[in-house]
């Protein structure tokens, strides 16, 4: 009797990308202002990351990046590995800074409202901005969107560290107001397999290889 035929998988892996090294990373919360570019370093670090989804066994189908420079960027060096074009997505954003927007860390760190972002990030909305809650719903929303829309594929999604984090705690069903332990690497891929019964987190902050994503 023949065998019957395989069903085609259902779920997506969805590789999320910090964008690269720039000149203020670290320094300052550079947030949604436009003009900041990669640095030296972050145009190499994009290049690496383009290098290891490129070696991936299956290769993503589709590159998405966030409308901001510095995700374009990193995205760009991607989308050539893999021969695609990189599409803009807004759900990809980094959290709207609002009054905090260019401010040194520094100066921000000495703030008494800085050990609420810290401690207890549900609760907090930067002053003309948005709430970390509303970041963390937009995003992990474009992620399961973009995965409806590539089903049995994978993807990147080049985005920014607060917004994957967020995206993460999502995903593992950590509460927002622990995401802060975290980290995000610029150029990290952290990936994510999103099926019919919920998401699975495959890796996070992943620097090296990826020869590991395969789920138990």
């Amino acid at each position: 009797m023949p065998r019957p035929a395989k069903k085609p998988p259902t779920h997506t892996v969805v590789h999320l990308v910090r964008h690269g090294k720039t000149p203020s990373t670290g320094k300052v919360l550079p947030g949604r202002a436009p003009g900041l570019h990669l640095s030296e370093e972050g145009h190499a670090q994009a290049r690496a990351a383009a290098e290891r989804l490129a070696a991936l066994p299956v290769a993503p189908v589709a590159v998405y990046a966030s409308p901001l420079e510095r995700t374009k960027e990193t995205a760009a060096p991607i989308s050539k590995a893999l021969g695609l074009k990189t599409i803009t997505n807004r759900g990809l954003l980094e959290c709207d800074f609002g009054e905090w927007t260019g401010q040194s860390l520094a100066k921000l760190s000495k703030l008494a409202a800085w050990r609420t972002v810290q401690g207890a990030p549900s609760t907090f909305r930067f002053p003309g901005g948005e709430s970390f809650l509303e970041m963390q719903r937009r995003g992990f929303e474009t992620v399961l969107e973009l995965a409806r829309a590539h089903r049995g594929s994978s993807i990147v999604a080049v985005s920014h560290a607060d917004p994957i984090k967020a995206i993460v705690a999502s995903a593992a069903g950590v509460p927002l107001d622990l995401f802060q332990k975290l980290v995000i690497s610029p150029c990290s891929i952290t990936t994510l397999l999103v099926a019919d019964h919920g998401v699975l987190v495959l890796g996070v902050n992943a620097t090296a290889t990826l020869s590991e994503l395969v789920p138990s």
